[in-house]
């Protein structure tokens, strides 16, 4: 039997897990692909000796990206009342007396697990998940577990949310980046799906997609809203929608999907009647298709670049209001999210140059006793501590449910601006150890110069 049948039967028996399910259509690179992954679960490529070819053939072709037409692997069953809003989170409790940045009892506990899970599961396996451009199983799997893709959802739908989960998410994106920031958006991309559908959805889509994110094997699932245009203005797509009979046709490209080649569901953002709209796209869509993206940052997430061509969906796969302010919400909740993460990588920076400046030798003492390095550290413990409390501010305001506009843009500013310049100055700090791999601050560097360009992919 050829190799491509063998993969077309093995996607029949198995759902198309190892396989190629026989209703879903590859280009050779994408049968390549295939065929190296169900080869490398094979015992025999130790016993010849060829585990590290095969292994370089998949970071290869992972590397210079695939190209696939999507095809369903979960039917989403129809369910709820459509036109009826659906459940809505209650706005956390605004804080009394005087500002106090302490966590609650429940986001501490939260906080300390998840660090648990980015110390001992996420930066362990960071570097390799870096050169694949790939986030192992096993830590997506690990996510799942502590609840990372249910935090957003409403207790009432199967989450774990009693109020706005704004603080928490940007806790928990925090935690998670200490270890890696590609990880980190690999693990929080289906939540932040589900975290919208508990925001904006109605009846009927929250019956309808929530069960599976609160079910043992939940969906990989991402906000497209990047596009590769010159000058990109978010709040401006250029991908549209026309209305028809009986829906909407989408056209245009999403870039930086993460994980787009895996997700079963889309939330896509597109120009409606001059308006920005949010629109739910199932992975079995005529008409979409997903090309690997590798990106320069953020590798582990796996980007991928998504190609809508007379894509249908129907009129109910609308996503809040259709007036443009249901976008724009999705937008700054989305920065929030990545000023979280730009923070979480930025104290990782810290916390990894100080000790190596006091242990490193030059002319007979440590390099921290030099004063231009003593105040460059400083200086990172400075800007990270402004954008925490930036941060930490517009976190507090969208879970009470208060406009937060000025304050997710003073926190972006600050994050892209300074976050960058923080990570220059941990590889500055390692001198040429700062360029080479041995040493993550060099990842780390490029993950943080993602924060004032990335647009969507997770929200908290």
């Amino acid at each position: 039997m050829s190799l491509i049948s063998s993969l077309r039967l093995d996607g029949l028996r198995q759902g198309g897990r190892h396989g190629v399910p026989s209703s879903e259509s590859r280009d050779p690179i994408g049968y390549l692909v295939a065929g190296l992954n169900r080869l490398a679960q094979s015992e025999l490529i130790d016993r010849v000796r060829l585990r590290k070819p095969a292994e370089q053939a998949v970071f290869t072709v992972t590397r210079d990206g695939f190209k696939v037409l999507t095809a369903a692997s979960r039917t989403f069953a129809r369910a709820g009342k459509p036109g009826v809003s659906g459940t809505r989170p209650v706005p956390a409790s605004a804080p009394k007396g005087v500002f106090d940045l302490t966590p609650t009892e429940d986001e501490q506990m939260l906080v300390d697990v998840v660090t648990d899970y980015a110390v001992e599961v996420v930066r362990p396996a960071a570097s390799e998940a870096n050169e694949t451009c790939e986030a192992p199983e096993a830590v997506l799997k690990a996510g799942l577990e502590i609840g990372l893709p249910i935090l957003g959802i409403p207790e009432a739908l199967g989450g774990i949310s009693e109020e706005r989960s704004a603080m928490a998410g940007t806790l928990v994106a925090e935690a998670l980046a200490h270890g890696d920031m590609g990880l980190a958006v690999a693990s929080l991309a289906p939540g932040s799906v589900a975290t919208a559908l508990g925001l904006w959805g109605t009846d009927a889509q929250q019956q309808t997609y929530l069960p599976a994110f609160t079910g043992d094997d939940a969906p990989a699932a991402a906000l497209a809203l990047t596009e590769p245009t010159v000058l990109f203005d978010v709040l401006s797509p250029s991908t549209t929608a026309r209305r028809t009979a009986v829906g909407f046709v989408l056209d245009g490209v999403k870039t930086l999907v993460p994980r787009g080649a895996q997700a079963e569901l889309f939330v896509v953002g597109a120009a409606l009647d001059g308006k920005p709209v949010l629109f739910l796209v199932e992975s079995g869509a005529d008409g979409l298709e997903v090309e690997g993206d590798p990106s320069m940052g953020v590798r582990a997430a796996s980007h991928a670049k998504l190609t809508l061509t007379g894509v249908t969906v129907p009129a109910e796969a609308v996503l809040g209001e259709t007036d443009g302010s249901t976008y724009t919400d999705c937008v700054r909740l989305s920065r929030l999210a990545w000023c979280a993460l730009s923070v979480g990588t930025a104290q990782a920076v810290l916390d990894y140059v100080t000790p190596y400046v006091k242990e490193r030798q030059a002319f007979g003492e440590p390099i921290a006793h030099r004063q231009s390095v003593a105040f460059m550290v400083a200086n990172i413990a400075i800007e990270l501590q402004a954008m925490r409390l930036l941060t930490y501010k517009a976190a507090a305001r969208a879970a009470a449910g208060k406009d937060f506009t000025r304050e997710v843009a003073l926190a972006r500013k600050a994050c892209a601006d300074k976050g960058m310049q923080i990570g220059l100055d941990g590889v500055q700090l390692l001198g040429g150890h700062g360029f080479v791999k041995e040493h993550p601050v060099e990842r780390w560097y490029r993950d943080l110069r993602a924060i004032g360009i990335m647009e969507g992919s997770v929200l908290v």
